[in-house]
């Protein structure tokens, strides 16, 4: 069995959060960017290297908050179960080009609302993993937005 890492995007406003998702590229669901390591990547070179190919963004990895998952991913002939561990990226950049852009889709959904967006169960179950422990992710990401307009204030 294959271990791969994955990130759900995410940003705050406020108490709000929002996570991206992204389509598969077989089937056009939504599901949240994923693949395999490269040799001697890290697993946040890996996380922030999908997240960039298959969603256009970057961010801050949440390093202190991974999530692993059996998650189904088609091989094109049957559905077979892979081991993902899923970490928050808070998203400070989107960009209009991606190296996927003509493959994929992307959506923005309110974290209350995200269950909406997929109907796979395991995609379900990250959701609902994320949104338990969305208080203390919300905590991580307001300190790392504060700590960035610092920076952005100091560059001015």
């Amino acid at each position: 069995m294959n271990h791969k890492i994955g990130v759900i995007p995410f940003d705050i406003s406020g108490d709000r959060m929002a996570v991206m998702f992204v389509t598969s590229q077989k089937r056009g669901r939504w599901i949240l960017p994923k693949g395999d390591l490269k040799i001697n990547e890290t697993h946040k070179q890996g996380c922030k290297r999908e997240a960039f190919e298959e969603a256009g963004v970057r961010g801050k990895l949440l390093t202190d908050f991974p999530m692993t998952m059996v998650i189904g991913k088609s091989n094109g002939h049957k559905v077979e179960n892979v081991i993902v561990t899923y970490y928050p990226l808070l998203v400070t950049t989107q960009t209009d080009k991606w190296p996927e852009d003509a493959k994929r889709e992307r959506h923005w959904s309110l974290l209350d609302k995200a269950h909406k967006v997929t109907e796979r169960a395991d995609y379900l179950q990250l959701i609902k993993q994320f949104d338990a422990i969305a208080p203390w992710i919300l905590e991580t990401a307001k300190h790392k937005k504060a700590k960035l307009q610092v920076k952005l204030t100091q560059a001015l």
